[in-house]
């Protein structure tokens, strides 16, 4: 019962779960702490958690090279569809049995909108359970909200939360967030990126070591866990 975890930087992951590649917000090409190229990534799913370019990132030509299928909300999937893009699309709160897993989509406190202007629908945040029961959480681009304790009544596994602040939760906001969910295991993103987002992310985890009882893990892009 594992699942191995690659951060590439920013919001960008990889799992890799009952023999499937997971690709979650490739932002790669244009990401200025990514180490691995775009071409060498070759996922069977890619999930979009809302329509900015720091998070769409290089979801079509990665879908159209390998034939993945891309999960979004409706509006995401609709405008990659008529690109030429296979994909599922589901709504906050809505949930589907995907080869890997059930996959639900949660509220996240943030923007819309896809590079072009397009609306984007709403963003969102994903709730995996995988085939072998983990229940990863991956919050996407988000402020704290108080239903982060619904969330975590699941039995969370795996909390991917984002510490950068500025256009997300900052460090603060995303420890009362690891009290609110109760996860096993935490992994900090969305920091570092930029300098705007910079954070002490060791800092961090201690804090939330401290105060939680929570196993964090600081990654560097292109590392790796496995829960």
């Amino acid at each position: 019962m594992t699942c191995d975890i690659t951060w590439y930087g920013h919001a960008a992951l990889g799992l890799k779960t009952g023999g499937y590649t997971i690709l979650i917000d490739p932002f790669i090409t244009d990401n200025p702490v990514a180490n691995v190229n775009a071409n060498e990534l070759n996922p069977d799913f890619i999930l979009v958690s809302h329509g900015h370019g720091d998070h769409l990132g290089d979801t079509i030509p990665i879908a159209k090279r390998t034939g993945a299928l891309v999960i979004s909300n409706h509006e995401i999937s609709v405008w990659l569809s008529n690109q030429g893009v296979t994909t599922h699309g589901q709504h906050i709160g809505g949930g589907h049995e995907h080869p890997f897993g059930y996959l639900k989509l949660t509220q996240a406190l943030h923007g819309s909108g896809l590079p072009d202007g397009s609306y984007g629908g709403n963003p969102a945040g994903f709730l995996m359970t995988t085939k072998e029961g983990l229940k990863i959480y991956f919050a996407g681009d988000t402020g704290l909200f108080s239903d982060m304790k619904l969330i975590g009544e699941e039995g969370i596994d795996m909390a991917i939360l984002p510490i950068g602040d500025n256009f997300t939760m900052g460090p603060d906001d995303a420890l009362r967030a690891v009290k609110f969910l109760n996860p096993k295991h935490v992994l900090p993103i969305h920091y570092n990126t930029f300098e705007l987002i910079s954070q002490d992310a060791n800092s961090w985890s201690d804090r939330v070591i401290k105060e939680t009882g929570a196993k964090v893990h600081v990654l560097k892009p292109g590392e790796s866990i496995t829960i």
